[in-house]
C-alpha cells in the first residue's frame, strides 16, 4: 500500500486523520539519506532527525574533504594523498613521483568500497583511475598503510559522547573491499577487537575529537588503521549511517558493550528528539 505525504510537513492523511511526526530515524545509506539532502529538508520544515546536520552529512561523504577536517587532531594521522577531478587535468607523472606505492585508489563520495583498487605497480594506475572514475568525477590516491584495521561506533545520549568498543577487521581478501563487506565469512571480525590499554584510551580520545570536529550528532562509525611498526592512529574514513542489520558493526559493538539493542536506539531516538 502507498501512502501520499503531503511534503509541505512532511504528515500523512489515513482515514481522514493528520498524522505528524515528532522525529525522524535516518537509515538510508548514500543518497539521499546520508549526504545531507533529507536531512536539509527535515531542517527546512523543523522536523528533528537522528543523523549528523545537512553540513557533516554532505562533508563526510567526501573523503578527501573530511581528511582536510580531521587532520590536525591530537595523535591522529592521515595517509598521503592526492585528490584528482575528472574535468580537471593532472598529471600522472606526478603523482607517481610524489606518492610510495603501493597505493589505494578511492572514489572519493563512494561509500561501499565500489570502484576501489590497490595498485602494487605504477603501470597500473591508470586502469585503476579509469575504474574508480566510472564511479565518481573525484578520486583520492592515498599511500597504504601496513596496520590492523578497526571500526568503532560514537554515539552521544545525554549530551555525553560514548565510545563503543571497537571491532578488528581482519580480511580474507587483501583490503576490506565490497565483496569482503557483503560477502558472509570474506572477513573475521573481532569485537572487541585486540588493543593495549594505551591503544584503547589513545583511540578513544582520538574518535571522540573527529566526533566533536565534524561536529556530529546520532551514532556514526569511524575507520582507522594502527600501524604495524608504530601503532599510530591512521583516519581511513566516517560514516554517518552505519549499518544497521543484525551482522553489522553497531549491533555486534553494543552487545559487547552489555547494552540491549532498543535501549540503544531509544538513547539515539530521545537525544534526536
Amino acid at each position: 500500500m502507498k501512502i501520499d505525504i503531503d511534503k509541505n510537513d512532511f504528515s500523512l492523511t489515513l482515514n481522514g486523520r493528520k498524522i505528524k511526526f515528532d522525529g525522524v530515524f535516518i537509515a538510508i545509506h548514500g543518497s539521499p539519506g546520508e549526504d545531507g539532502k533529507l536531512q536539509g529538508y527535515f531542517d527546512m520544515i523543523g522536523i528533528p532527525y537522528t543523523t549528523c546536520n545537512a553540513l557533516t552529512s554532505a562533508i563526510t561523504m567526501n573523503k578527501g574533504y573530511t581528511k582536510a577536517i580531521v587532520n590536525g587532531i591530537k595523535d591522529l594521522h592521515v595517509a598521503k594523498s592526492i585528490q584528482i577531478f575528472k574535468n580537471i587535468d593532472f598529471n600522472i607523472d606526478d603523482i607517481k613521483n610524489n606518492l610510495k606505492l603501493p597505493y589505494f585508489v578511492k572514489p572519493n563520495s563512494g561509500g561501499s568500497s565500489i570502484g576501489m583498487s590497490k595498485v602494487k605497480h605504477a603501470d597500473d594506475l591508470q586502469a585503476a583511475l579509469d575504474k574508480a572514475f566510472n564511479e565518481d568525477d573525484q578520486i583520492l590516491i592515498e599511500e597504504f598503510v601496513e596496520g590492523r584495521e578497526f571500526s568503532v561506533g560514537v554515539f552521544k545520549t545525554k549530551g555525553e559522547i560514548i565510545v563503543l568498543p571497537a571491532t578488528e577487521v581482519i580480511p580474507a581478501n587483501e583490503f576490506f573491499d565490497f565483496e569482503a563487506k557483503y560477502t558472509p565469512g570474506a572477513t573475521e571480525e573481532i569485537t572487541p577487537g585486540r588493543m593495549t590499554d594505551e591503544e584503547k584510551n589513545r583511540v578513544e580520545e582520538i574518535v571522540t575529537a573527529v566526533y566533536q570536529k565534524l561536529n556530529c550528532n546520532g551514532v556514526v562509525r569511524i575507520d582507522y588503521f594502527l600501524q604495524n611498526e608504530t601503532s599510530n592512529f591512521y583516519f581511513i574514513e566516517i560514516n554517518t549511517i552505519p549499518g544497521q542489520t543484525a551482522t553489522s558493526f553497531i549491533p555486534q559493538q553494543v552487545a559487547a558493550m552489555g547494552m540491549e539493542l532498543k535501549e540503544f536506539y531509544t538513547q539515539v531516538i530521545e537525544e534526536a528528539i
